[in-house]
Formats: structure tokens, sequence, C-alpha cells
């Protein structure tokens, strides 16, 4: 069967890929990687594929329902996100409305959360949804298709039956991830490397997952509890190496690797043994990753030697009381600790501190740019609690009738930047975002830290001159 896999044109820049979907101030543009790998493994499969990223490409409606009548498939993919899911919707019906007998499918998270009351808003212009991880619903939906098979039989589908939802069993995910192919060689085809960007890594850059899940159980991390569970499943090491000079081979142009999972040192063993591989086979790819401030000292080392560029860590707060509330399961002086030994591994680290979950106060908030300024990370950025349906977050702040804004596009500016839609008793929306404003310029623009980035700039030029492109478009889009 044929089967395109789109990413639909919304606002310019606009990162749908990213754990908080929005137009980031840095102008960071995410890989669409889970729609990558759902395209990968549909291939694998037997079935011809294409990958479009209208919003990389910066296509509008109309010229991006053209390329899909061009490619006349069978079943189109469409990747949703909440703050955009209006306009996903209408980009979904127009589909339909010029390719009649396509079948249209949404992706994501907030349909996955909402599959319900998504499919009715959409009506049934839109033909199902593929609730949680996708993959393999995709291959078995197109057999069924084509085979002209019942729809009940395929797991993880919502679906129109005449004029009922009919919602089937949860999907099982993928344990053995070994089995799907690198995302370079599906991004070589469709899509260009200098598209996208990252501000906190080296550019051009390459995104790729080498595991799904996250144990941790944070409260407000909408992919663990939405689309891949809390079960940590990963590549060998063996697998991920690999990639890795797979890479360094078909991509001179790339720079840095992103390592895009949840949590990639959730298994510490396997992380050394990864970094132990890439140290025999003469790594030259310089990389990044998503830790937990419990990484230890000795690890830090090993990832250094491996490679590793760049640490991104979420501090989240310097209120022991607010981690708590929010099931972060870390102490304060575990990221002062992490803060030490990263430095003194050689390691940079991005550092990630977030306002408004339950029990803040602008006193708390003071307390986390403090903190921020003390941990001393490489860059920092602050925002506002992003809460998205099916997480405890979300549930939370719903049942206290804190959710301030009814209407999805909201959770966006007009300009499509990261909105606030809560407030909390003694503490607004407004607030939240100005604070994080001034938090992100307080931190940024002190002259210790101008004369750290001064010192950086003559000691490593290449990370200097990162670090004034990546702070030159912030804040030319943020003051």
């Amino acid at each position: 069967m044929k089967i395109a896999f789109a990413n639909p044109p919304f606002l310019k820049n606009y990162s749908r890929g990213q754990r908080s979907p929005g137009v980031p101030k840095g102008k960071t543009l995410y890989y669409p990687y889970f729609l990558a790998y759902a395209a990968l493994w549909a291939q694998k499969q037997g079935n011809e594929v294409r990958l479009y990223d209208f919003v990389a490409e910066n296509k509008d409606f109309k010229e991006a329902i053209k390329e899909l009548k061009r490619d006349e498939a069978d079943l189109i993919v469409v990747e949703t996100s909440t703050p955009s899911i209006e306009n996903d919707i209408r980009f979904a019906q127009r589909i339909k409305r010029n390719l009649k007998k396509v079948f249209v499918l949404l992706v994501g998270t907030h349909p996955s959360a909402l599959s319900e009351q998504t499919l009715k808003k959409a009506g049934k212009e839109i033909d199902g949804i593929a609730v949680g991880e996708y993959d393999q619903t995709i291959v078995e939906l197109a057999s069924a298709l084509a085979a002209g098979k019942p729809l009940y039989l395929v797991d993880g589908l919502v679906f129109w039956q005449k004029n009922k939802i009919i919602a089937n069993k949860p999907r099982k995910p993928i344990e053995n991830l070994d089995e799907f192919p690198f995302a370079g060689e599906i991004y070589k085809e469709y899509l260009n490397p200098k598209n996208y960007y990252f501000s906190a890594a080296d550019w051009p850059m390459m995104m790729i997952i080498t595991g799904r899940g996250c144990p941790f159980g944070c409260s407000f991390c909408v992919y663990p509890q939405v689309m891949h569970g809390f079960k940590y499943r990963y590549r060998s090491a063996q697998n991920v190496a690999a990639e890795f000079e797979y890479i360094e081979k078909n991509f001179p142009e790339i720079k840095e690797v992103v390592i895009e999972d949840d949590t990639f040192t959730t298994n510490l063993d396997r992380v050394r043994d990864i970094c132990q591989r890439l140290i025999r086979q003469g790594n030259k790819l310089k990389w990044s990753a998503n830790v937990r401030v419990s990484l230890d000292f000795e690890t830090m080392k090993l990832m250094k030697e491996a490679g590793c560029r760049l640490l991104i860590v979420g501090y989240e707060s310097g209120s022991q009381k607010l981690l708590d509330n929010m099931g972060k399961n870390i102490r304060l002086e575990d990221s002062q600790s992490f803060s030490k030994n990263a430095k003194k591994a050689g390691l940079l680290v991005h550092g990630c501190f977030m306002v408004g979950n339950p029990g803040e106060t602008k006193e708390t908030m003071k307390e986390t740019l403090k903190f921020a300024k003390k941990l001393e990370p490489d860059s920092a950025q602050f925002y506002p609690v992003y809460v998205y349906p099916g997480t405890k977050s979300y549930d939370w702040f719903k049942k206290r009738g804190y959710l301030k804004k009814k209407s999805f596009s909201e959770w966006l500016t007009k300009e499509g930047k990261h909105n606030c839609v809560i407030d909390l008793p003694g503490l607004s929306a407004e607030e939240m975002m100005s604070f994080c404003h001034r938090a992100y310029l307080s931190f940024h623009l002190r002259p210790k830290y101008l004369l750290k980035k001064i010192w950086q700039l003559i000691k490593n030029p290449n990370e200097g001159k990162r670090s004034l492109r990546s702070g030159w478009r912030f804040l030319t889009n943020y003051i």
C-alpha cells in the first residue's frame, strides 16, 4: 500500500515534534522523528512510503494538498499536537475533500488522549486515530484496508463505523527497537538537515531516538503518559553505535547528534556500553542527550570521552516542595552535585526550569531563579508548566478549575509562542509568563555569565560561535 506521512502546515517554524509544541523563541525546529520512524517501519513491512514536513518546507494548505494529490497515497497519516489540533483537523478534512478515496488517520499525543472527542469534532471526514505508539498500528491498518478486512482487528485504532465511534483494544508497544532502520535512511531521502535547528546544539544537527518510554513518572511529561509508557525500551548499544557510524559516513555536514529519548541515562550499563563502543570505533561526532541529575561522575567522564558535548537536564525548581509535588523524585542536593560533576567532567549543561506546578508562589519562583544562578548551567530556559491532555498535571489543574483557557489554540500566543494556560491561587498566568521572561534575561545578561561566554569564545571558538548564534537568534526574538 502507498502511505504518506505528513507534518501538516501551520505557523512558520512551528516545532510540532517537541514535547511542548510551539514556535520557540530560540527558533528551534525539531525533526518529525516519530513520523520518520513510523514511515521506516511501514517501508520495512513492504509498503511504499513518503514523508512530508510541510512546516520545514514552509508550505501552505494549498501547496501541501497539491503535493499529496500528486502522490496518490491510499493512506495519509497526519501528525498533530494540542496547540495546533484545530488547524490539523482542518488540514485533514481538506485532504478528504480533495482525495475522497484516501483513508485519513490522525496520530500524536492529543488525539491519543482525547480520541473520541477529537473524532467527534472532526466528523466523518477523518477516518480514524491511531492511539499511542502508532508504528505497527499503521502497518496493520494498511494491510486491513488492502485486503478488505474488518478494522476492528487492528489494535490501537479508533475509527468511524457508520455513525458510531469504535475504539479497539490498546496496542502493546514494540519491544525490539533494533528492528527499526536508522532514522537517517529516511531523513536522507525526504528531509534537509539544514532546515532543523536546536539552539543548544551545533548546527546542522540530527535527532535520533535510542529508546522509548520513561520510568520516572513526572506529572507533567506527556510522552510517557500518553504515547510510550513508563517502561524504558531501548536499542542495543551495538545498534546505537552503528547508527553513529552510519551518520558519520552518510551525512558529512552533520556536526552533532541529539539523542531525544525522554531519559537517555535510564540504564547506565547500556550508556557505558554505548560510550565504550563509540570510543573503540573512533567516533568523531559530537552528541547531546536528555539526562537526570542522578547521573554519576564516572559515567559523565566516559560520555565526554565518547564525544558527548552537552547534557540536557530538568532541574525544574529551586524548591524541594515543588519538586516533590510534581513527582520529580530528585533532591536539590542531587542537582548541585550533578552541576559540579558535569563541570569537572568538561560537559556543558542546558538547564530547564519550570514554574506553575502545584504549590508555586512568587517566593518559590524567586528561589528557582536564585538556584539556577547558583547551578550556573551553560544555558537555561524558564517556562510555565505546559499541561497537556492525558497527563496527571492536566487532570490536576482541570479538576480544581485552574485551567483558564477553553480552546486548545490558546495554548499558544497569537505569535505562536508558548502560553501559560493556568492560574494558581495568588499567582496568575500573566505573572508566571512575565517571570519567565525576566528570569531568562536576568540569567543570561549577568556580567559573570557574559564574561564566561567571552572566555568560552576565546578558549573554544567553535563553541563560542554556537553560543553567539543561538543567543542572537533568541534575543532578537525575545526582547
